[in-house]
């Protein structure tokens, strides 16, 4: 960055230095961050005219929003690129946007369109002798062969590419086209060579620090020992790739993970678990518009809704599988590869020779002789059936209106469904918002974890985080009510936790929830309703082996050498209460290996088990004594599994957020 910050070197020297930091410094590693430094980039690119440049943070955009799964945002940038490209006749651009975009439109399954700009993506770099591009455009036209099931033809594209990256010493490059040839052995049942091909590419992967690609190999090998039955083996895998995506916030690698956790647990007969990760899998698939995904997480739902005696909702997951594996292979499809690579290569043999040429001339005309034939016969037919049309047509007349107002009125009961689904799914991605991301979470509390399951689409619960003077600040929020009520409550409750540390400067726990409250009680008290809701919670500062504790209602368990040190919260909520008192601020001297627990009360107050009743607090205390032997990733998984299998077939009775922490 000491190049692009000294204003004394020119304006290429500091977009190429800019480039290059977003490029190699970030994007396929951080690629929120390659984002922010390629619109430094963008901005400086187009103030000083530098169209080439333009180009390339555009597709540096691209590729970061491809990394993160939102394909409509990276083809969007793409486009862009390549319009910049084709301005300026920047033939290595030209060949690098069109390649873009047809792995974009290889991952949403449109496999005509894909090969159609790979085609034209490897005669450009065959025009200039780009070794690199050719290698790209052979590796993503092999690519689209295997998702065909060629995998003659996908290994002979990807071996070609291999060996050009190779000549190259392009080792992101050899660890893309070791990957795909594993895929292939994989898909031919040769796990002997796909375990040999994935190994060599994880290897380059840690080397280079490519933590995408590194994620990746984990969730092959993971597949090839759940091929070889070995479900603990595999489940260890999907879980590493899963905590790596999840830090990356690659939602395509997330999705995948997922949907595979969740066959796991069909194969073991925990169809709860299985439904709960695919379901997980599918929403982040259809959010990123990924039919491949779509398609495995719907066959996944199928069957686990099946097994639960779920028969409506299998149905209409099975409906969804057919439906996209129909499209997949549909006859356009498979007729528009076999095109692309015979007009392919029809254009490099330039022309046919003389008489070969008549023949073909002899052939169309007798063709269009037929055709015209053809053509005569569907006239006439289509003159008898007008003649049909015309008398019933007449008949249902008075039919036809009826049905057009009992549709209108269909319209408009779906229409108003649409408009409050629409509504809620918004007020959701709103309440994502204002939960910190996973990598911040894992950046502050390496050793952790958070079980975060609304009862609705959204929620009353929140988990809170903030970084402030050295501590670590962070909470498990309960709000009043849970749905769309709760979520209202929860972004007004978050709000006043941001201000009293950010704009009042506060970090100690039993201060920062006075300020709140003060803040949650001012803003309810401009409704002319009179609104008594409010927040229960658990609110924990970290600094090194320090912490510090407050909380309303929700109290805070600590474990060391197998005991439970509780200490309890005031009894009283953040929001309107009468004789409130300042809340206590607990301090506490951490010893290593203690671990800390904070949670709302939906996972104690579950129904369940034989009888339906509550879980209670005496058997979560016994379920996290039981548990300190393991990580605290496998920690979540039996929290979440015991959650699942008490509550059975019964509702989910209130939102439910349970954070761990082990010093």
């Amino acid at each position: 960055m000491s190049v692009w910050n000294d204003k004394t070197q020119s304006d290429t020297n500091r977009l190429k230095a800019i480039q290059q930091y977003s490029w190699d410094g970030h994007l396929f590693t951080q690629p929120d961050s390659a984002f922010y430094f390629s619109q430094l980039q963008l901005d400086f690119a187009t103030k000083k005219g530098q169209s080439k440049y333009i180009a390339n943070a555009l597709s540096t955009q691209g590729v970061s929003f491809a990394l993160r799964g939102e394909q409509v945002k990276a083809i969007d940038c793409f486009t862009k690129s390549l319009k910049v490209n084709e301005e300026i006749g920047n033939k290595s651009g030209i060949s690098a946007s069109l390649g873009n975009i047809g792995l974009i439109y290889d991952e949403q399954g449109d496999y005509y369109s894909a090969i159609d700009y790979h085609t034209k993506s490897l005669k450009v770099n065959e025009e200039i002798g780009d070794k690199g591009g050719i290698a790209a455009s052979l590796n993503n036209i092999g690519g689209i062969y295997y998702q065909k099931g060629d995998y003659d033809k996908a290994l002979e594209y990807h071996t070609k590419s291999l060996a050009i990256k190779e000549e190259m010493g392009d080792k992101r490059g050899i660890a893309s086209s070791l990957n795909n040839i594993g895929i292939i052995c994989f898909a031919q049942n040769d796990y002997g060579k796909a375990i040999d091909y994935q190994t060599k590419n994880l290897k380059i992967a840690e080397e280079i620090g490519d933590k995408n690609a590194y994620a990746t190999a984990l969730t092959n090998i993971g597949n090839i020992y759940y091929k070889q039955d070995d479900y603990d083996r595999a489940m260890e895998l999907y879980l590493k790739s899963l905590t790596i995506q999840e830090e990356i916030g690659d939602k395509m690698g997330i999705s995948s993970s997922l949907n595979n956790i969740g066959i796991i647990y069909y194969d073991k007969k925990n169809y709860n678990k299985a439904l709960e990760y695919s379901s997980r899998s599918i929403a982040i698939a259809k959010e990123i518009g990924y039919v491949n995904l779509i398609s495995s997480a719907a066959k996944s739902l199928w069957k686990a809704n099946k097994k639960l005696g779920k028969l409506k909702e299998s149905l209409e997951m099975y409906e969804l599988y057919i439906t996209i594996r129909d499209s997949a292979d549909s006859e356009k499809n498979q007729k528009a590869i076999l095109q692309q690579e015979y007009q392919y290569i029809y254009e490099k043999q330039k022309a046919l020779d003389d008489k070969d040429h008549e023949k073909q001339l002899a052939v169309e005309q007798e063709a269009k002789a037929k055709q015209k034939v053809i053509s005569y016969s569907v006239a006439v037919g289509l003159g008898l059936v007008a003649i049909f049309l015309f008398f019933v047509l007449n008949r249902l007349k008075i039919t036809r209106k009826q049905k057009a107002i009992i549709e209108m009125q269909k319209e408009i009961v779906e229409g108003a469904h649409q408009e409050i689904k629409d509504s809620i799914t918004y007020a959701k991605r709103i309440q994502n918002a204002i939960l910190p991301p996973v990598k911040l979470v894992k950046q502050y509390l390496a050793d952790s974890f958070i079980i975060y399951k609304p009862k609705d689409v959204v929620a009353g619960d929140f988990y809170w985080m903030e970084h402030a003077a050295d501590k670590v600040l962070y909470a498990a929020a309960d709000c009043t009510g849970h749905g769309v009520p709760g979520a209202m409550v929860s972004v007004v409750c978050n709000n006043g936790l941001n201000r009293a540390v950010r704009e009042y400067g506060l970090s100690d726990p039993g201060k920062i929830l006075d300020k709140t409250r003060e803040i949650v009680i001012q803003e309810f008290e401009k409704s002319d309703e009179d609104v008594k809701d409010g927040m229960d919670i658990a609110l924990c500062s970290l600094e090194g082996m320090k912490l510090k504790y407050a909380g309303a209602h929700n109290p805070l368990w600590i474990i060391r050498k197998g005991k439970i040190i509780e200490t309890k919260a005031n009894k009283q909520p953040i929001g309107q209460f009468d004789n409130p008192v300042p809340f206590t601020t607990y301090s506490f001297e951490l010893e290593k290996g203690d671990s800390i627990y904070i949670f709302s009360d939906g996972y104690v107050d579950q129904f369940g088990g034989e009888k339906g009743k509550k879980f209670k607090s005496k058997a979560f205390r016994e379920l996290l004594l039981s548990i300190q032997g393991k990580s605290m990733e496998e920690q979540k998984l039996i929290i979440d599994e015991t959650f699942e299998t008490w509550k059975g077939d019964l509702e989910q009775i209130d939102d439910v957020c349970v954070i761990g922490v082990r010093v």
